[in-house]
């Protein structure tokens, strides 16, 4: 039980929670904060391993790492907490401060070291093999070109000559007859002369083949026996691996090899009852996800979610506060409205169009509200948590036309967002290419290789204390292109205030889009619709 650590802060004025807060969507409890700021003194004063976080170089090979805490109760209700970190630490699973992982695939006497060292044999016995069937590949391709062109050239030659004592009504059946034998004849005489070559081209390529089919079966076999391996305890004191929480052939890499599953699994394995969680980076930004140093992160929905669902069975947890949120009765706020179209006021915290689980919708309502409505009426969308106008149409024809201008970029819009920090300059561009993050949907990654174009306009409106009032002109319209384009370190490096995917909660997600300028569908006059900030 040396994993269980005791607080070396005063925590007996700290009432505990009734319930572990929802992984995925969670403010850290009072007894997670304290945890984490003794964890990160630990990592900050730690004589025990060597790993480059990135904080004190600027050299490419720093890495940050997500740590996470689980504050526990033992059988005497004693408080304390235990540690863990995402994957592997300075290249190895196992270290005394921290919670071992679920399944140790580095044990040196493991199936999967073992089979690790046939794979690498075979790896081996593939890179002689290469270099002396490269070497015969060539060889035997370059004959086969040379008596595919002998045998080529005979066959321009004899059609040639066909083609004149054709010309001179001299047609030889007999001639024919013969120079048709003798192309077979020739064809079998280049092919006996190549056959050595492609003799040894193809016996090296059999063995070749032989040795992938096997390292591909090896592969294959420590795969499913890693998946077997991996097996969770739940509250329940019952247990499942991957392949029973997941479908096979979706369990994402690395799966079980992240804090929350670590932490839970020591607790359930030593009776420790768990009262608190919080997980947070250390060190430098990742290139691509947005990872902020010391800053808390909810529980990863695609590789963690469908683990703890498992894990969390009979625990007391709390509800997704968001579904409590959206659930509630929202009315239209319309800031225009004529036969054709309307535009209205989207409150935060409020879907534009229905999820899995909310239905509860602008789309919904507006629905409701206008039942003669004819073709698709929402034209675009705001985010979940973004506030402001938001244009609608009831016609077929109004939509297609609207949609028209979104397509063409001719519709003007604008965005104010209070940012948590100062700017340094006065306004800027940002282009950051952004793609769905897979295995973190809904949140956004900024990728060269796989994003899609994202351009962003921003200028300063006021500085405060500790925030700046901004503007932002989308010029392209990716998701949470405004979130990840502020908070990002190769963006402003500046959350937007109460983003609680890129940032930290707050009472709302400070981001609200205040002006649009189009042109009427039907009419075609210019309109401008302007809705204030309540900020």
């Amino acid at each position: 039980m040396n994993k269980l650590h005791s607080f070396k802060t005063d925590i007996s004025k700290v009432s505990l929670p009734k319930e572990i807060a929802y992984p995925y969507n969670y403010t850290p409890h009072t007894l997670a904060k304290i945890a984490s700021k003794e964890l990160q003194n630990y990592l900050n004063t730690q004589s025990d391993f060597q790993h480059d976080f990135g904080l004190t170089t600027n050299s490419n090979k720093g890495l940050g790492k997500m740590f996470g805490v689980l504050v526990v109760k033992n059988s005497k209700n004693t408080l304390g907490f235990i540690a863990a970190f995402s994957g592997r630490l300075a290249d190895t699973n196992t270290h005394d401060y921290f919670v071992p992982p679920v399944f140790d695939i580095l044990q040196p006497d493991s199936f999967y070291k073992q089979t690790e060292n046939k794979i690498n044999s075979i790896n081996l016995q593939l890179e002689k093999l290469n270099r002396t069937f490269l070497n015969i590949e060539k060889e035997f391709f370059t004959i086969k070109e040379k008596y595919d062109s002998l045998f080529n050239e005979e066959q321009i030659k004899i059609k040639s000559r066909r083609i004149e004592r054709k010309k001179e009504n001299q047609t030889d059946n007999q001639k024919n007859i013969n120079e048709e034998f003798y192309l077979r004849e020739y064809k079998i005489y280049l092919d006996e002369k190549s056959k050595p070559f492609k003799k040894s081209y193809l016996a090296l390529k059999k063995q070749r083949d032989d040795l992938k089919e096997q390292r591909k079966s090896l592969s294959n076999y420590v795969q499913y026996k890693i998946f077997e391996s991996y097996n969770f305890l739940n509250y329940e004191g019952k247990s499942k691996n991957l392949i029973g929480i997941f479908n096979q052939d979706e369990i994402p890499a690395g799966a079980g090899d992240c804090c929350a599953p670590k932490l839970f699994q020591y607790a359930f394995v030593h009776q420790l009852t768990p009262v608190a969680l919080a997980e947070f980076w250390w060190g430098k930004p990742l290139p691509s996800a947005i990872r902020k140093h010391k800053q808390f992160y909810p529980a990863c929905s695609g590789k963690c979610k469908p683990i703890l669902s498992h894990m969390l069975k009979g625990l007391p947890v709390e509800e997704n506060p968001l579904l409590q949120q959206l659930s509630t009765t929202k009315t239209l706020d319309i800031l225009y409205e004529d036969r054709y179209i309307l535009a209205i006021n989207k409150p935060p915290e409020f879907l534009t169009v229905k999820g899995k689980e909310i239905h509860n919708t602008i789309e919904q309502l507006v629905q409701k509200k206008y039942p003669d409505a004819t073709g698709p009426m929402i034209v675009h969308r705001l985010d979940m948590s973004t506030s402001g106008i938001l244009l609608i149409t009831k016609t077929k024809e109004a939509h297609k036309k609207l949609q028209q201008q979104f397509i063409e970029k001719t519709i003007k819009k604008r965005y104010v967002a209070i940012l948590s920090g100062k700017l340094r300059q006065e306004k800027g561009i940002i282009n950051l290419p952004l793609c769905m993050d897979p295995n973190e949907r809904p949140r956004q990654l900024v990728s060269k290789e796989y994003g899609k174009k994202a351009i962003t306009h921003w200028e300063v409106i006021t500085v405060q204390e500790s925030t700046t009032k901004v503007y932002f002109y989308p010029i392209t319209g990716r998701t949470h292109q405004l979130r990840v384009h502020a908070a990002h370190h190769l963006g402003l490096n500046t959350p937007i205030v109460g983003d609680d995917l890129y940032g930290e909660k707050a009472d709302r997600l400070y981001l609200h889009a205040d002006l649009i300028i189009f042109t009427h569908p039907i009419n075609n006059k210019k309109h401008t619709l302007i809705a204030p900030a309540p900020f």
